[in-house]
């Protein structure tokens, strides 16, 4: 599969979603091999990333979003929607509140707009170990910044050196109210046309921006990727028991999400899995809620079968034959 629905901005990283292999939280860096994939989900070796000279050597966090309910939500604007925004449902919110966007102009970290109004990016430039810090300290510096005010990276030094993560920042129950954009129009309050370098990040951004809609509440993202259309689905389940779970159903035939449905792979994004489907493109988004539905049944019958019901042999054979198929988002 050869697909993207991320804008593409100067300076900014490749999505960290590529086939990054799932290693303790929060375990210090030094037991990383060189040449494997750097536990921070960039998809670059760590020799690359967290272990190249004068790289981030602080803790990688893997499942940074872990104990929120958003976490799915999270990864998935972190990962591969192009262009939303969401209201961050803060604990102790600010006289305007926080607005979280999947990017920025010129994928800044943080912006506090002429009218008072604050944003953060979760797609920015660089990043630390653990993620969910940076997007805290972005949100205690926009909470303290005037207007006008930009953010273009995140360090050691934002707010202050604040040890603050999303986490302490959001009621772990709490949900993003997401809403979908066609294009990058709202990095513009009012509509004012854009000039320099926010103009050229615009047109650059709505050049590459490939239709993408929400199929479920939950993590499930429908995008049109040209020659063909997928489904991105972000899973919390730990991947051994969604693997076992899906393997069930890949052994009854119904891994599916209905007709014009073929089950793709999965790829690792902040220590969850993201299984993918290839879809048939003359469908539209909508289309494919039902299915949708239909596999998140199956799947929650298959995942509490678990506790009482081991793999059967062709089950586990078909798990060895799904821990093989991953796919990379390029």
């Amino acid at each position: 599969m050869s697909a993207k629905s991320r804008s593409p901005k100067a300076g900014s990283p490749k999505a960290g979603s590529a086939a990054a292999p799932l290693g303790p939280a929060a375990n210090g860096s030094a037991a990383v091999s060189p040449r494997r994939p750097c536990p921070c989900g960039s998809g670059k070796r760590y020799k690359a990333c967290h272990g190249a000279d004068g790289g981030a050597a602080d803790v990688i966090v893997t499942r940074p979003f872990g104990g929120l309910a958003a976490e799915c939500q999270l990864v998935a604007l972190r990962e591969f929607v192009p262009s939303a925004t969401a209201p961050l449902p803060l604990t102790d919110p600010g006289e305007l509140g926080v607005t979280l966007a999947t990017v920025l102009p010129m994928a800044a970290a943080a912006i506090v707009q002429a009218d008072g109004s604050m944003l953060v990016g979760l797609q920015v430039q660089t990043r630390s170990g653990d993620v969910s810090r940076d997007l805290g300290r972005a949100v205690r510096w926009a909470l303290d910044a005037e207007p006008g005010d930009v953010l273009p990276v995140v360090n050691a030094g934002t707010a202050g050196g604040a040890e603050v993560r999303l986490q302490d920042l959001l009621a772990p129950d709490a949900r993003l109210d997401v809403t979908m954009h066609p294009d990058f129009s709202w990095w513009v309050p009012g509509g004012a046309p854009p000039s320099g370098e926010v103009a050229l990040s615009l047109e650059r951004a709505n050049a590459a921006i490939m239709p993408t809609e929400a199929v479920t509440s939950d993590g499930a993202y429908w995008v049109d990727a040209g020659e063909k259309a997928h489904i991105r689905w972000v899973r919390p389940e730990p991947e051994e028991r969604l693997l076992a779970a899906m393997a069930r159903l890949a052994a009854r035939d119904q891994l599916d999400l209905g007709e014009g449905s073929r089950y793709a792979g999965s790829f690792r994004a902040h220590g969850v899995l993201v299984p993918v489907w290839d879809l048939d493109r003359e469908r539209h988004a909508r289309q494919w809620v039902p299915g949708a539905e239909a596999f998140a049944s199956r799947l929650d019958g298959a995942l509490a079968s678990l506790d009482g019901e081991p793999l059967a042999e062709p089950e586990r054979r078909a798990r060895d034959g799904l821990r093989g198929r991953q796919v990379t988002l390029r």
